[in-house]
């Protein structure tokens, strides 16, 4: 059994194919998207932070809006840059969007990946010290938003407050309790596999990493997710940990289908340069025909060690198009992999 969500880069432009025209589109659509995945038995609706482009950017009125408008289906992000957060104002966004979900929120952060624009986070205002990298700020503003999560007070009143505070430090308010236990940090490579584990977050694992060994991708990424295991477990934290990864699956169930992703079918990994002097492996997409899909998912050693999987979606397409991609999956080839 397996949770299986949707992963929205959140897309629009004037391209005459796109029935995402506008930024209004994809918002509003996002929002149907995510009410129909849960009509038809999805777990999660997940949605990518990018800055500078016609994508989504800040997620927490649209996962407020989902909240508001679902029961019980996951909402979350994969992920948030906090090299552009401020994470106390962070805190009470996601705090007052968990409430207004019943605390379904399951938050993807991480310290970022390149970006539309050189060092975007500064126009934001922020600026790493002397001695850290920009990679830096962003764990470090990762681990200030774990702690003030917590809910323990931290600022000192004032003792002439416009109203009365209750006694001791305050901490900051809407505190969402259980949230604190629903973030997931994305990792890139083993090590921050590993760190993440430590500091006590959920793993979300993506379709590219580093090309730590040279074996195919899905390889690579289950040793990632065992290594994450076992420093969780090592770290002696008390709940059980979550992991996903994200996966470009798509069943060529109609002409339509076959005449979109047909082309992918053949398709193997890919490895390039996606920062300087860092060499990553891109992981396959998948598309065939329900049976031979099966055959070839149940082969994905990551997929295997994940609890959670999440599909990528072509958003451009429209809702209505996605729910049947979704709906494929759920109907034609979870059931045969044990996943339902």
């Amino acid at each position: 059994m397996k949770k299986i969500g949707f992963l929205s880069f959140g897309h629009w432009d004037s391209h005459p194919a796109y029935n995402t025209r506008t930024a209004s589109d994809t918002l509003l659509q996002s929002i149907d998207l995510a009410v129909a995945a849960e009509e038809i038995g999805l777990d999660g609706a997940y949605f990518r932070v990018h800055h500078f482009a016609k994508q989504l950017a800040s997620p927490f009125p649209l996962l407020a809006a989902i909240g508001a408008k679902t029961h019980k289906i996951e909402i979350g992000t994969g992920v948030i840059d906090m090299r552009y957060e401020n994470p106390l104002y962070m805190i009470e966004d996601a705090g007052a969007a968990d409430l207004i979900s019943g605390g379904r929120l399951q938050l993807g952060i991480s310290r970022g990946s390149p970006e539309q624009v050189i060092d975007g986070w500064r126009y934001f205002g922020y600026e790493p010290t002397q001695d850290e990298t920009d990679a830096d700020m962003g764990r470090q503003k990762g681990l200030e938003f774990l702690e003030k999560l917590t809910g323990i007070g931290f600022a000192q009143p004032n003792p002439n407050p416009m109203f009365p505070n209750p006694p001791g430090l305050l901490r900051l308010e809407p505190h969402s309790e259980g949230l604190r236990d629903r973030i997931w940090w994305g990792a890139g490579s083993n090590a921050t596999a590993i760190w993440a584990a430590q500091k006590g977050m959920n793993l979300q694992s993506s379709t590219l990493k580093d090309d730590e060994s040279g074996k195919p991708f899905h390889i690579q990424q289950a040793e990632q997710i065992r290594l994450f295991k076992k420093a969780w477990k090592e770290a002696g934290h008390i709940r059980d940990p979550r992991v996903s990864v994200s996966r470009s699956i798509f069943a060529l169930v109609s002409d339509q289908d076959r005449y979109y992703f047909g082309h992918e079918a053949s398709r193997g990994d890919k490895v390039g340069m996606i920062e300087p002097n860092k060499r990553a492996i891109f992981g396959r997409s998948y598309a065939a025909e329900p049976d031979q899909l099966i055959k070839e998912l149940a082969m994905d050693e990551a997929i295997q060690e994940a609890d959670t999987l999440l599909l990528t979606i072509p958003n451009t397409l429209g809702v209505d198009y996605n729910v049947h991609v979704l709906s494929s999956i759920l109907e034609h080839v979870a059931p045969g992999l044990g996943w339902r």
